[in-house]
């Protein structure tokens, strides 16, 4: 079953009197609870594809379709409610608030629902225990490792319980066993918990985390394979 559908999907962008064509009609199917690698060189138009997944940007031409909803023809007010409801945001830098706890900063995007203060903070020490830092819920960022706050960043982006995780780079600003454990909690959010995660990264390695991958070059897509376990 898919739960995205891309068609024709074409991204310009107007820089003056000049035209940059981030992606030319792409063409892509996800299905639920699937694990999708975006790999290419830089230029390639993969975090442009990642944002407009993510609602964050809409297209020039072409369609998003999502759990049956077309989410380009949605306009800024209602694509900000979509992008809430269904979609967490996993950046390379985590972008925790410093002077927030690790709990605060979890709860964050609960503020924008109708939950008590008692229930948000119920969901998100229930999010930071799912990332492996519920003994960590009163530490600020920087009493923390930049993997433990990767996780943070991570327990922020379930803690809507969204169907999508958009990741761009997660595992960028980190060395390479804090990166294992980022994609290993991952790998168990798409096989234990269902979510369907789209992950931008350079990395080979990290790309071997996930069920698919999916190659972009000048924004077009180039190939698409199956990592074999």
């Amino acid at each position: 079953m898919n739960l995205i559908e891309i068609r024709n999907l074409s991204k310009v962008y107007e820089r003056g009197v000049q035209r940059v064509e981030a992606l030319h009609h792409v063409n892509l199917d996800i299905t639920k609870d699937d694990f999708v690698a975006l790999m290419g060189p830089s230029g390639s138009g993969k975090t442009t594809l990642l944002n407009l997944i993510g609602g964050l940007d809409s297209p020039t031409d072409g369609s998003i379709t999502i759990n049956g909803s077309r989410i380009d023809r949605l306009g800024e007010s209602a694509l900000a409610k979509w992008r809430a409801s269904n979609v967490g945001f996993v950046f390379q830098f985590y972008n925790l608030l410093p002077m927030l706890s690790a709990q605060k900063n979890v709860e964050l995007p609960l503020l924008l629902t109708n939950l008590s203060s008692a229930h948000r903070k119920r969901n998100a020490g229930i999010a930071l225990e799912l990332v492996g830092l519920g003994d960590r819920a009163a530490h600020k960022p920087g009493e923390l490792s930049g993997g433990q706050q990767q996780r943070v960043a991570i327990a922020r982006a379930i803690v809507s319980d969204p169907a999508i995780l958009v990741c761009d780079e997660p595992t960028g600003d980190l060395d390479r066993q804090s990166a294992v454990d980022v994609l290993t909690l991952l790998q168990q959010l798409n096989r234990n918990h269902g979510k369907t995660i789209i992950m931008v990264t350079h990395d080979p390695k990290a790309a071997e985390y996930a069920n698919h991958t999916v190659h972009l070059d000048k924004g077009s897509l180039v190939e698409a394979g199956e990592v074999l376990a």
